[in-house]
């Protein structure tokens, strides 16, 4: 929200009781109210192709705007589609000594049983404790720069240093560590494997000492009790302070280095994809062995879109920056559009029909997670293209013009 904005919502709450009695009274007078967020004249009402009809309130203007295809949806929307957004602004956030994190599973986003996602902040020379999970975890930087470790099952261990535009992944079980470098210190996205795991149930080092024996730990570490009697309470190691790390790291090699790297330098590398409309980097196994999942990240210049398409796989998105428009065509007749903005979760199942239009007039950037080694991409039009002219012809009735704008290679984004 920019300080204009804020500014006037302050001015709003700040009228008191009495505005807002007057303010209920006029709504219920039905006298058209000025938009006092956009000062451009009435507030956007469910109204369109002379459906529907004015909403004289209460109501929340701001989501309104946010969501004006959910307000007033367009003609083709059709039948009962689950909800496909959710943002990050509406999860509960959990705050630690040294940062925050707040996530969306199915509680927060039903439709979303493959995947769930955590935003989580650390600040300068944060760490997130050593831990490991049981299901697989994707990062990608969105702010700043990290140091991250892992183990892999040779007890080999793995370090880098990952900036703004870099992403990894740890498989299941394989227990690693996050720590935030100066500066902004770092901000990332988390994608798990699961969409009904929740972030709180992490397996935790120090959890896991607080609830072993102490003559157990003793034993194991063959250290006297004493030892093992004063450690750190687990509710103050989940995100914790410390000292910036150093950037060249060198740990013990008993078994050697991990042959496989568990950070992938996405922000080095050039798109696989460029045209005037956008751009598109695509990560998956054959660029980044180590992951069971792939991801695509994708802009859009203002004025175009990401192309009609499906998936063999549920998509989980994150929207980087920019707002977009997406219609999801879930067969037998039933659609559905939302409208997304920076900081905004989106859902869609495998099959659903899809894009993802760039509704304002800044880059469009958002981030598409399968859980698959490769993206099976299916474009409408490529897929039309290459057909026997006649099965589109006679499925569709459209002329010989229309069939020649068909592309034979898949254009990504349009």
């Amino acid at each position: 929200m920019d300080t204009t904005r804020r500014k006037i919502i302050q001015s709003i709450a700040a009228a008191g009781a009495a505005s807002a009695v007057s303010s209920i009274a006029s709504l219920a007078d039905g006298i058209p109210q000025p938009d006092p967020l956009t000062n451009n004249g009435t507030v956007p009402q469910p109204e369109r192709n002379g459906l529907g009809g004015t909403d004289p309130g209460p109501r929340d203007v701001l989501l309104d705007e946010q969501n004006p295809d959910l307000l007033a949806p367009p003609p083709t929307d059709a039948g009962s589609v689950p909800n496909l957004k959710w943002p990050f602004s509406l999860s509960h956030n959990r705050l630690a000594p040294a940062g925050w994190a707040r996530e969306t599973t199915t509680k927060e986003l039903p439709v979303s049983t493959e995947m769930a996602g955590v935003d989580m902040r650390l600040n300068p020379g944060a760490i997130r404790e050593l831990h490991w999970h049981p299901v697989g975890e994707w990062g990608f930087v969105t702010v700043g720069s990290i140091q991250i470790t892992c183990l892999d099952a040779g007890g080999r261990m793995f370090v880098d240093n990952l900036n703004q535009g870099d992403l990894w992944f740890f498989p299941e079980a394989y227990p690693h560590s996050l720590q935030a470098f100066g500066g902004p210190g770092s901000e990332f996205i988390l994608v798990f494997m699961d969409g009904d795991y929740s972030e709180n149930d992490t397996f935790l080092l120090s959890d896991a000492f607080a609830h072993l024996p102490k003559d157990i730990l003793a034993k194991n570490f063959r250290v006297p009790v004493s030892e093992v009697s004063n450690l750190a309470s687990p509710s103050q190691r989940y995100i914790y302070p410390g000292q910036v790390p150093p950037t060249n790291v060198r740990v013990p090699e008993p078994y050697g280095k991990p042959p496989k790297a568990f950070g992938y330098h996405m922000s080095n590398n050039k798109p696989t994809f460029q045209n005037e409309a956008g751009t598109i980097h695509i990560v998956d196994s054959s660029s980044f062995p180590v992951t069971g999942a792939s991801l695509a990240l994708v802009t859009v210049n203002p004025g175009h879109m990401r192309e009609i398409h499906w998936h063999a796989n549920d998509e989980w998105q994150y929207y980087l920056q920019g707002q977009a428009r997406l219609t999801a065509f879930a067969s037998s007749g039933t659609a559905a559009t939302f409208d997304y903005q920076a900081g905004d979760v989106g859902y869609v199942p495998s099959n659903y029909i899809h894009y993802a239009e760039n509704t304002g007039n800044t880059p469009l950037q958002f981030m598409e997670v399968f859980r698959s080694p490769t993206i099976s991409n299916f474009s409408l039009a490529q897929w039309m293209g290459v057909a026997p002219p006649w099965l589109v012809q006679g499925n569709l009735n459209v002329s010989q013009a229309f069939m020649n704008k068909l592309p034979k290679t898949i254009p990504w984004i349009v």
